[in-house]
């Protein structure tokens, strides 16, 4: 069975959309979803980019885009009681070693619990619960285990893998080699999975490979962020800081 690698960060909408989509597409081209927590604020860094609710313009353009594929969808969005919020507790609960089945149970229960029930996953008491009411026993037990460093640097090496994988946002997902972004981008993936990709090889290979091309505009092109987030997650260690 193929794999699907579904990043995501609790913090964003399309990834609650998108995971909506999940379990019609593994029934429909046989494959198996791996949910990979990753910090979205880490691949921001990394990349030099803001987040969209830093945008005005573009926050606002979301919305009303993420509305309709909600509405698209049958669904009711409903936002978080703050936005953006810390989603640390979330994607590292989500980061256990757990069987895959009660991961993605988990996973799907964050997401859901965010985004259409309106509860707060940086509280720990309502991550266990949500934890409990997927079917996973102990949910005070595994918010426990969140504390321990390994789990912490867990998510900061999925983190990592991801960004030397090229993952710059959420939803990504991997397959077939290559990666798509966001929710919009379902429809190429499912293409690529139908084994009926549009894409031209000698194009894509013209437009997506070697340095920048010359510009009359100066620009910085930045290959990898002046700091590493992990680095700057070992200074705020330092200083006592989560």
């Amino acid at each position: 069975m193929k794999t699907l690698r579904f990043y995501f960060d609790p913090i964003s909408s399309n990834a609650y959309l998108a995971w909506l989509r999940m379990p019609e597409l593994a029934r429909r081209f046989e494959l198996e979803v791996e949910p990979i927590p990753v910090l979205f604020a880490a691949l921001l860094e990394a990349n030099g980019q803001l987040g969209p609710a830093e945008i005005r313009p573009k926050a606002r353009w979301m919305a009303r885009n993420t509305l309709r594929k909600a509405a698209i969808l049958g669904v009711s969005l409903r936002p978080p009681p703050s936005h953006p919020f810390n989603p640390l507790l979330a994607l590292r609960v989500s980061s256990l070693a757990l069987p895959l089945a009660d991961k993605r149970a988990l996973v799907g229960a964050l997401l859901d619990a965010t985004w259409a029930r309106q509860l707060d996953v940086s509280d720990p008491e309502v991550v266990a619960r949500i934890a409990e009411e997927a079917g996973l026993a102990d949910g005070a037990g595994l918010v426990e285990q969140t504390r321990n460093p390994e789990i912490k640097q867990r998510l900061r090496q999925q983190t990592d893998d991801a960004i030397a994988a090229g993952v710059f946002g959420v939803p990504m997902f991997e397959a077939e080699g290559e990666l798509f972004w966001g929710y919009d981008d379902l429809p190429y993936l499912e293409m690529v999975l139908a084994g009926e990709d549009p894409l031209d090889p000698e194009e894509a290979a013209y437009w997506g490979g070697g340095p920048p091309r010359p510009s009359s505009m100066r620009r910085q092109f930045r290959e990898t962020a002046p700091k590493s987030w992990q680095r700057e997650a070992e200074e705020r260690k330092q200083r006592g800081e989560s």
